[in-house]
């Protein structure tokens, strides 16, 4: 990562609770007694205004985290009162609330005339930390996404905003606990806010668009930087960070950031939601909570079967266990090699290139879709709204073959003026929302991809390639996607879906060219 991001992930380490190994030579200040109580062991972070110590509660035999005030001799006597106050009020707000994602605070220690907030140490590391070394898999983002979600919402319960959410204030513990830290700039309602000379108190890459403009600040404020904290969690850095912090502002408030390339489904619906500038439209906590449930789930694990195929002995009688999805793929070469006597290979795609082809010819889109002759067909469902449609799935459900219509003459369409346009505006739609016509088809798909100039019976035509990540079985997938506009206005598209990766792959490409160039659109 840049320099400068290292620069401020470090100013970021004043609030941390690090669990480190001791140095080898004592940091200066390590052996001090605070308030006769708790012995300071070694230095976890430190920032601007404040450093935490690992320390001993000799009273009660216990480590502990203790904030120490650090602040400047130069400010003046009422900027000195406002930090010292700001950390009464951080231990207040987080004494307030009873959350297992809240740190804790064990007690306020007055030492020569400041205030040292004692709380428990988390060992671990800030979500900061982990980021520096990589991104996160879309569960994991979700899942610690869920925990700052239950701390953020138990503080606005209780009348407080944080103000301050960011990776290096999120402590990834042990067990996978995750904890919200630094309640330093919190608003607690019904008290003065307290303000600095010379701007405003955050992370300008993580602050809400309505706080730039410093409009009055409420709880969707905090769920867009939980947002933006997703978002980071998945691509690895805040999508509105720049060189320097006018310009991270002006990004905050204009830019809209690409779609998260990592996430989908569920947690890229979530991040983009967060992400919307208007404050109202911002979704509510348990909107967020449902999304973030879904992408945290588990992929369902297949029950594992044994079928037992006879034959001349070569197979020695035993069981080949197979995945209900390998089933599907073997079922009927299965039911021919046991009639047969034959023991079937363990490759269950082999042979599959020797499959012949069949023409389906379809009123629904008059046209002539060709798909291999043991793909099934699949129809609109009567309450399907568009009809203009048809599919033929492989039995294995991994490759399909899709052919849409969108008429001139049906409204509900919007359709471009030539079918490169019209690829084109669908690729920048996918890579802007994640979302498309096709999630129908495609399981809400967040794609990269490439757009090309194409021909049909040597009239003009497009073609996308796309790859993205299922949304239910995070598998890469890749599609092609064919374009050809009509003389009368009428758009084609045919979509050919198969996995980004196995031995599909190469199949996949094979069945969408010659889908591509087996198509027969009846009026031109």
């Amino acid at each position: 990562m840049p320099n400068q991001q290292n620069q401020q992930h470090q100013q970021g380490q004043q609030h941390q609770q690090l669990q480190q190994n001791q140095p080898s030579e004592p940091d200066p200040g390590a052996g001090r007694l605070i308030a006769g109580r708790y012995r300071l062991l070694s230095k976890l972070g430190h920032g601007g205004m404040g450093t935490v110590w690992r320390a001993k509660d000799e009273t009660v035999d216990r480590e502990v985290a203790v904030k120490e005030p650090r602040i400047p001799d130069h400010l003046p006597e009422r900027e000195r009162a406002n930090a010292f106050e700001r950390m009464r009020r951080e231990a207040r707000a987080a004494a307030r609330l009873d959350h297992p994602a809240v740190v804790n605070v064990h007690d306020v220690a007055v030492e020569e005339g400041q205030p040292w907030i004692v709380m428990e140490l988390v060992q671990g590391r800030s979500l900061g930390a982990a980021l520096q070394e990589g991104t996160l898999g879309a569960r994991d983002a979700a899942r610690i996404g869920l925990e700052v979600l239950g701390a953020l919402d138990a503080a606005h319960q209780a009348g407080i905003l944080h103000r301050d959410v960011k990776p290096d204030n999120v402590m990834l513990g042990r067990h996978d606990r995750v904890v919200l830290t630094d309640f330093g700039i919190a608003q607690i309602e019904g008290e003065t806010n307290l303000t600095d000379t010379g701007g405003f108190v955050g992370s300008p890459e993580f602050i809400a668009p309505e706080r730039v403009l410093g409009q009055r600040p409420g709880p969707a404020s905090d769920l867009w930087s939980l947002g933006v904290v997703l978002y980071a969690a998945a691509e690895g850095v805040s999508p509105f960070r720049r060189n320097n912090t006018p310009a991270t502002l002006q990004s905050v408030l204009n830019a809209t950031p690409a779609a998260p390339a990592s996430a989908s489904g569920p947690l890229a619906q979530a991040i983009n939601g967060l992400l919307i500038k208007d404050p109202g439209q911002r979704p509510r906590a348990a909107q967020v909570r449902a999304l973030l449930e879904e992408a945290a789930k588990p992929p369902e694990v297949a029950p594992t079967r044994v079928v037992t195929v006879t034959g001349d002995g070569r197979g020695g009688g035993k069981g080949v266990f197979l995945s209900r999805k390998a089933l599907g793929v073997i079922a009927a070469v299965a039911v021919v090699a046991v009639a047969a006597g034959v023991l079937v290979a363990l490759n269950p795609f082999a042979g599959s290139d020797a499959a012949g082809w069949k023409d389906h010819e379809s009123k629904v889109v008059a046209a002539t879709v060709s798909a291999p002759e043991h793909y099934v067909e699949s129809k609109p469902e009567a309450t399907d709204t568009n009809k203009t449609w048809v599919r033929y799935t492989d039995p294995s459900g991994a490759v399909f073959i899709t052919l849409d219509l969108a008429e001139k003459t049906d409204t509900s369409a919007e359709i471009l003026g030539s079918a490169a346009s019209q690829a084109y505006a669908d690729m920048e739609d996918f890579k802007a929302s994640g979302e498309s016509s096709f999630s129908r088809m495609s399981g809400d798909p967040v794609p990269r991809g490439t757009t090309k100039d194409a021909k049909y019976k040597e009239k003009d035509a497009a073609e996308n390639t796309v790859k993205y990540t299922d949304s239910e079985t995070e598998q890469p997938h890749e599609a092609k996607i064919f374009y050809y506009r009509t003389e009368s206005g009428n758009m084609y598209r045919l979509w050919i879906d198969y996995p980004g990766k196995g031995d599909f792959t190469e199949r996949g490409r094979e069945v969408a060219e010659t889908a591509i160039a087996n198509l027969e659109i009846e009026k031109l």
